[in-house]
């Protein structure tokens, strides 16, 4: 193979998207075109440089890459016995060149599929092709959020139109109503991972069912159940039209849950009796519940499921009532709305939230549909969430972790090989944490210049930086820092012991409240004492993500617990050095130790309550003892010098968090938990 076809076999798996190594032959095949096209490597191979190709040194390091591929996909499972998967989400974030993704989900969602790759599972992942995906954000003058949908082009990506044994696209037929929709589907390689993503938006289909898998969490109630039944029940169709028969069917949350009940209408077919059907589909079924809201979950109202779903009903054969059954806390209530996730927990044997924390709530918040046990019964477990540390590791990072671990992290689970670290010196640490900050800050000064949102950054390489990127939801509290103005502006004033403050996210287009925090803190970043020291960056990707993660020595999370359901950004600092400023949500009950990080308010005790009528007093509460925690630990702690101009509290506190926090919260150990707790049957 010549190397221009090494380097186009490579850009066909997604495997690259956790190889920096990967990535960086494209960067240097064609710099311009490809930082263009938000780091696509089939840009890069369609405008290469002859002289790149060329060049002796560069086809040495595409054959080392390939063979590392090669080794990658022929090597052998790390877990047997494990059951075949498929697993369904609404959205994945695999990559900033693929728009199928709005935040935390999507990314879990991305994370849990590669790491099932790395682990050599029998897995396959199922979606929506969403042409348009979530939103681009902009700004108007006055710091307004605008939203625009670029549409992506499959040709320009690492997408193959999944086709039947005749050649030609592979179509389902599924019931929207009282109409028949076409879907097919694209594929992508994640490694050994098959993701299938589901498209309307094609000729077959009248032009009212083409846009239902365009974009991501968009129109009302209408439309998302039709999203929801294409995604469920055309998902499982599309897997037996290619002769897939998965023994175990996983949901990510209750998009999909319609899939449970396209199983029932299988078992029915088959000539088993209702309550047979309904426990075969259980024993195939697990169900991951994220929502701490009740809102958040997906509700429909009974005449709008009746008319939604009519076409299914004469195809299962059972009456509205009867499906209506399977999404209510309380079946004889003909006025209770259906919920996805009460269909999901119902039809599954096994079920889970995403955190200690967050299943405590799940339990609290679903206690209803299990009269007759005690609240610690109630079938709902925990699995932590984890982060792909190969995606998430910056590159350079890698290359110090190499130097310093007794093995390779990304090929084998083994929490005792980030012991290593407790060998690297402080001078060593500390070069480490200065230089991933001097990367974000060079960075952060080439970005700004792609904004709409006028920034002026006045960064120094030196001071504490702190990060905060995520979905702009109110109940992040992105603006807490900034509650007493006067009491903000003196920590950012301090020229003795300066600190810098970066923002990044997205404010759903719907969503007022979160658009004006995003606006509230354009505004601050242009008031004197913040202006150069706040910064926003547009755009928020995984891309910045990964900048952020790798280059602050803060990430700040400060939700109204318990609303954080895991929160993952926080898991991907520690490996670079990061400490993490939580609330104490999420999982970082679960890492914070007292001396790997610090721990914002209370720690919750308890009933968890969602909505609290003091909550507008437990937040002045916690932005109290944010201000707390910056003036008395956090700032002492970073600018607090020995004689060699090292802060000895901070590295120690660094090194305790290098050391252990990657393992415990990595994907791969999140998918070894579904492994041994829900995927193997009991």
């Amino acid at each position: 193979m010549t190397t221009l076809d090494k380097l186009e076999t490579l850009s066909t798996n997604l495997w690259w998207t956790w190889n920096s190594e990967a990535r960086a032959l494209y960067r240097r095949l064609s710099p311009g075109v490809y930082q263009a096209s938000d780091n696509n490597p089939r840009a890069a191979l369609a405008a290469p440089k002859d002289e790149v190709l060329d060049d002796p040194d560069f086809q040495d390091e595409v054959d080392r890459v390939y063979d590392e591929f090669r080794t990658y996909m022929e090597r052998d499972p790390e877990v047997e016995d494990v059951p075949e998967t498929a697993y369904f989400c609404m959205e994945y974030g695999l990559h900033e060149s693929l728009s199928l993704y709005s935040g935390g989900l999507g990314v879990l969602a991305g994370d849990h599929a590669k790491a099932a790759s790395d682990l050599g599972l029998p897995f396959t992942a199922v979606g929506l092709f969403l042409r348009e995906g979530y939103f681009e954000q902009s700004f108007n003058a006055n710091g307004w959020q605008q939203s625009t949908y670029p549409v992506l082009d499959p040709a320009k990506h690492p997408l193959s139109l999944v086709t039947g044994r005749d050649g030609d696209p592979l179509t389902v037929e599924v019931p929207v109503g009282h109409d028949t929709v076409h879907v097919r589907a694209w594929k992508l390689n994640l490694g050994h991972t098959d993701l299938y993503l589901l498209d309307t938006d094609f000729d077959a289909n009248v032009e009212d069912h083409r846009p239902l898998t365009r974009r991501l969490y968009q129109g009302g109630d209408h439309e998302r159940i039709r999203q929801e039944i294409v995604l469920g029940i055309g998902g499982l169709r599309l897997l037996r039209a290619l002769g897939e028969e998965p023994e175990l069917f996983h949901s990510n949350e209750g998009h999909c849950a319609f899939l449970m009940m396209e199983l029932l209408r299988e078992q029915l077919e088959k000539g088993l009796s209702l309550s047979d059907a309904e426990e075969t589909v259980t024993e195939h079924c697990v169900f991951t519940t994220h929502t701490p809201v009740p809102a958040g979950h997906d509700h429909f109202a009974p005449d709008l499921f009746a008319e939604a779903m009519a076409g299914f009903e004469d195809e299962i054969d059972l009456s509205t009532h009867q499906l209506l059954s399977y999404g209510r806390v309380d079946p004889s209530d003909d006025e209770e709305e259906f919920t996805m996730t009460a269909l999901g927990l119902k039809l599954s044997r096994a079920a889970n939230g995403v955190s200690k924390l967050n299943g405590h709530v799940a339990r609290q918040q679903w206690t209803d549909l299990y009269p007759d046990r005690p609240l610690d019964e109630v079938p709902i477990g925990a699995i932590t969430n984890g982060v792909h540390l190969p995606t998430w590791t910056a590159g350079p990072a890698r290359d110090f972790l190499d130097q310093h671990l007794d093995g390779d992290f990304t090929e084998r689970h083994n929490p005792d090989i980030w012991t290593g670290l407790d060998d690297a010196s402080d001078e060593e640490l500390w070069r480490y944490r200065s230089s991933l900050r001097q990367r974000l800050i060079d960075f952060i000064e080439g970005h700004v210049h792609t904004q709409s949102l006028p920034m002026q950054p006045d960064l120094d390489p030196e001071a504490l930086t702190i990060g905060f990127a995520r979905r702009f939801a109110t109940y992040k509290r992105a603006p807490l820092i900034f509650t007493d103005l006067e009491r903000a502006r003196a920590l950012f004033a301090n020229e003795d012991r300066p600190i810098q403050l970066i923002y990044a996210g997205k404010a759903h287009p719907a969503d007022q409240g979160g658009k004006r925090f995003i606006q509230r803190i354009y505004e601050i970043s242009q008031m004197e004492g913040f202006e150069g020291k706040v910064i926003f960056l547009e755009g928020y990707s995984m891309e910045i993500g990964r900048m952020l993660v790798s280059g602050c020595d803060v990430w700040l999370n400060n939700p109204r617990r318990p609303l954080e359901a895991s929160g993952t950004s926080g898991q991907k600092i520690a490996a670079h050095g990061g400490l993490n400023l939580s609330v104490l949500d999420g999982w970082w009950p679960e890492g914070y130790n007292g001396h790997n990080g610090w721990a914002i308010g209370p720690e919750p005790t308890g009933e968890l309550k969602v909505d609290r009528p003091d909550q507008e007093e437990r937040d002045r509460e916690d932005a109290l003892s944010l201000y707390h925690q910056l003036e008395e630990n956090v700032i002492p702690a970073f600018y607090n010098r020995n004689d060699e101009g090292l802060p000895p509290e901070w590295i120690d506190m660094m090194r305790d968090a290098m050391t252990g926090l990657p393992a415990p919260f990595s994907a791969k150990r999140m998918v070894l938990d579904y492994v041994e707790d829900m995927y193997r049957p009991e």
